[in-house]
């Protein structure tokens, strides 16, 4: 899983949201590393919404502009915990390597 897809499943643990806060919410997760362009958004949630990770949950209107707002789905959250769960072994086996003695 790519650190993009990490984050927009990420931004959306605690609920549904419009692609702008998502974009704003990975932004925010990410340290403000991750800067995600409407086109780039829109795409991976297209992407995301093939392979059930997340659904769309409503759109509204505000100010003219029409708002999608995407939910994450079961598989979405199984995802992000089976990720979390991989980026944590792969970063202690790391650590562990780390803390060893070199050898020449």
């Amino acid at each position: 899983m790519t650190e993009q897809t990490l984050f927009i499943l990420a931004s959306l643990l605690d609920g549904p949201k419009h692609g702008y806060a998502i974009a704003q919410e990975a932004r925010e997760l990410s340290g403000e590393r991750m800067r995600l362009t409407a086109g780039t958004l829109y795409g991976a949630l297209e992407r995301l919404t093939d392979e059930g990770l997340v659904e769309p949950d409503r759109e509204e209107v505000v100010n003219g502009r029409r708002r999608r707002y995407f939910r994450l789905t079961g598989a979405g959250a199984a995802a992000i915990e089976a990720e979390t769960q991989r980026l944590r072994a792969t970063a202690e086996a790391v650590e562990a390597r780390l803390g060893r003695p070199r050898t020449a």
